[in-house]
């Protein structure tokens, strides 16, 4: 039989030494971020969503891989679904479209950071998007800060176009997307009979 206890702590060990790995009060903590994907379908089943462009100088001059779905980090005390339509807003200007939120889980970028997504039906004018605004030592090390926004940009595109401009860590979600919409059609997306 394994003995599943703690064992003591000894000289190689810390005192505050943790096997099981949980997580305590000031210990890292993965970033965490929550975000909506926002999706039309057309008449003829084409699927676009909606991505942004990150703002600031490090972006400027990146398109394919860039992109990313709305999102932002969230604390571990918040609820990640409210965090994602605040985030929405803050990074778009308005409020996420109203419809019925699925859940399509989360993906873990090479970063670590964890970023959990809900498809949302839905549209918006891209053109109107207007983001907050972040403040950085801008030429590094000139001692000047600019104020850059969040977003520079946000744009539909189709489910082909995502998967070059999207992040790759945030690619699965349009396999999952896809699914979701293969396996419940529009009215029943409508009626909420998809969770």
């Amino acid at each position: 039989m394994i003995d599943h206890s703690t064992p003591e702590p000894t000289t190689s060990q810390p005192s505050d030494w943790n096997p099981r790995g949980e997580v305590t009060v000031g210990e890292f903590l993965p970033r965490m971020s929550a975000g909506l994907l926002i999706y039309r379908v057309s008449v003829d089943g084409e699927v676009d969503v909606l991505l942004v462009h990150p703002g600031g100088p490090f972006w400027a001059r990146r398109d394919e891989g860039a992109w990313s779905i709305p999102k932002g980090e969230y604390e571990i005390s918040e609820d990640p679904l409210a965090a994602s339509s605040r985030e929405f807003e803050e990074e778009l200007g308005s409020a996420p479209p109203a419809g019925v939120r699925t859940d399509l889980g989360e993906v873990r970028q090479a970063s670590g950071k964890r970023i959990r997504a809900w498809a949302v039906e839905g549209d918006f004018d891209a053109s109107t998007a207007r983001s907050n605004t972040f403040s950085l030592e801008w030429p590094p090390r000139s001692g000047a800060f600019q104020e850059f926004p969040e977003v520079d940009r946000a744009a539909w595109e189709s489910v082909a176009v995502a998967r070059r401009k999207l992040v790759s860590g945030q690619v699965p979600f349009l396999d999952r997307l896809l699914a979701h919409i293969a396996a419940f059609p529009s009215s029943l997306r409508e009626i909420g009979h998809d969770e």
